[in-house]
């Protein structure tokens, strides 16, 4: 435990001296099977390949049922705030993605109370703005689960529950791996921020 504490000391040194960053972002698949009367996390993950690149973001879901084609608008998420734009779901969606900053990277959200009549297709897009210095870059990213909806009870809710821990770990363990790559970037540039300040101080 001793490394520990030279550690914590260099990160509020950090602090002083480098601006910090979003946390570490790792792109997760959705589950794609709910069980009636939960409730259930519909995930839509894109990271940015830049952290450092300031951005900004809206959100709009989609939903087609089983059996059908077509696609009706469910969800907004947008600087004016969430916004459930169906009836179906009304009252039963929660967003369940990035919090406090436009840059928005989860956008995930939460479905209460599930129904077989949720089965279907959903799509999140992520309508991102990339701000440079002297211009914006528009990105829009579409991601796509396939719900099933299966009833309580069932073999399927004990497995899912297996599957859903072992899931978590792989995701926390990526997460922690990125974390990592992430600490050491800012260790080694608040190192030479630091240095130059050191050497360029006049006494």
């Amino acid at each position: 435990m001793a490394p520990v504490a030279p550690l914590l000391l260099l990160s509020l040194l950090c602090g002083l001296f480098v601006d910090r960053g979003e946390g570490a972002c790792a792109e997760v698949d959705s589950d794609t099977e709910a069980v009636a009367g939960r409730g259930f996390k519909l995930g839509c993950i894109s990271c940015k390949k830049r952290s450092e690149v300031q951005a900004s973001a809206t959100v709009e879901w989609f939903f087609s049922p089983t059996g059908e084609s077509d696609f009706k608008p469910i969800y907004t998420y947008n600087e004016n705030g969430p916004s459930i734009e169906h009836d179906q779901f009304m009252d039963r969606i929660d967003w369940n993605g990035s919090k406090r900053s436009n840059d928005i990277q989860d956008a995930s959200i939460y479905l209460f109370n599930v129904t077989f009549n949720d089965s279907g297709t959903y799509q999140c897009f992520l309508y991102r703005t990339l701000i440079y210095t002297n211009d914006e870059y528009h990105d829009d990213i579409n991601k796509v689960v396939h719900l099933t909806v299966v009833a309580k009870g069932t073999m399927y809710d004990a497995v899912m529950k297996r599957s859903a821990s072992v899931g978590l770990l792989v995701s926390l363990i990526h997460y922690l791996y990125r974390l990592i790559i992430a600490l050491s970037r800012e260790i080694n540039n608040c190192f030479l921020v630091i240095t130059k300040q050191w050497f360029t101080t006049e006494y």
